[in-house]
């Protein structure tokens, strides 16, 4: 995964040229490492916008998707994912740049975050993708990490369902309760029997040692931290932690 913004302590944001190179370097090392695909991702933005986000935002991430996508191999994916929940402003810069895939945070439903209440905007995203004609995936999130139920919880697979048969998800991504940290083995399995025919991805926690066990249930993994020098969220990507996930994930 590749994130965008200032680092940890910074007194100023990061120069959009820097940004860039930092971008186009980690994801150089994912696609050497192997990898199937990178997402972009505006992580250095904290706090985060809980809806849309200024025009320089979008503007910043469409120079680095376009720049991303013509550098990266053709048999590499780019996704976009604009925090905290903008599905219109991620659409925008991912059908621009000619990404493939989104991803959303609360995509249907509503959940409680430290933005505050963030509801989805399914019925908008699928109109807008509709009407800028592009074929760009959405992958949404289920129970998304930083966030609980706004209300008494309802079962999981309930969430899974109308992700995918009411909001029309392309996939869904499961992860744990905060950034780097794992995903129940039980609901993996409750999400991958109620998506049905829908992929399921892996959004957090995912380690050297855990990969093989979580991709013989799901269909594949977004990988950030375990990647990053010294295990460091903002890191720049580690290559030799790149190479030996992948390893690992082709041993399963």
């Amino acid at each position: 995964m590749v994130h965008l913004g200032a680092l940890p302590g910074a007194p100023r944001a990061r120069p959009l040229q820097e940004t860039l190179e930092r971008a186009l370097a980690d994801a150089g090392v994912l696609a050497d490492a192997g990898f199937d695909g990178v997402f972009v991702e505006n992580y250095g933005d904290v706090p985060f916008h809980p809806g849309a986000v200024p025009a320089v935002t979008v503007a910043a991430m469409t120079r680095v998707a376009t720049a991303l996508r013509a550098r990266l191999p053709s048999t590499v994916s780019l996704g976009i994912n604009v925090l905290r929940n903008d599905a219109a402003a991620a659409l925008a810069v991912a059908t621009a740049a000619g990404a493939d895939a989104i991803r959303v945070n609360v995509h249907s439903g509503a959940r409680v975050t430290d933005q505050g209440v963030i509801e989805g905007r399914a019925w908008e995203t699928l109109r807008l993708r509709e009407a800028w004609g592009g074929d760009v995936a959405i992958w949404a999130d289920v129970a998304v990490k930083h966030s609980t139920a706004l209300g008494p919880p309802r079962p999981l697979a309930e969430d899974v369902a109308d992700l995918v048969h009411r909001g029309r998800a392309d996939a869904v991504i499961v992860t744990g309760s905060g950034t780097g940290r794992p995903v129940s083995t039980t609901e993996l399995r409750d999400v991958v029997e109620a998506a049905g025919a829908a992929p399921v991805y892996v959004g957090s926690g995912v380690t050297l040692e855990t990969v093989g066990t979580l991709l013989a249930s799901a269909h594949g993994a977004i990988v950030g931290t375990a990647l990053k020098v010294g295990g460091v969220t903002t890191a720049p990507v580690d290559p030799a932690r790149a190479q030996a996930l992948v390893a690992a994930a082709k041993r399963t």
